[in-house]
């Protein structure tokens, strides 16, 4: 899997990435990869679902992998972050 065909997940609204997606897949990327951390989370779900309800109706949901990063933060400690990896495939 190339690094072009993922979708960072972050703090902008959800239709810039429903638009990342739907430009990807009309441009004939095959497949992509919503990757998101921590709170972004539910928003990377919701990215997926409209994607796949509203604008490519013939995409579908591949592989969910969910893990926990540990990030650094500034006092020097670490703290654990949940992420999530959304796998669309188009028809």
């Amino acid at each position: 899997m190339s690094e072009d065909n993922v979708v960072y997940i972050g703090n902008k609204p959800v239709m810039n990435y429903v638009l990342a997606v739907v430009t990807q897949m009309n441009n004939g990327t095959p497949e992509v990869t919503l990757k998101a951390r921590g709170r972004a989370i539910s928003r990377a779900v919701d990215v997926a679902e409209i994607v796949r309800n509203k604008f490519i109706l013939d995409a579908e949901l591949g592989s969910i992998a969910i893990s926990t990063e540990e990030v650094s933060n500034n006092e020097g400690t670490n703290s654990n972050v949940s992420a999530i990896e959304i796998l669309l495939n188009k028809g």
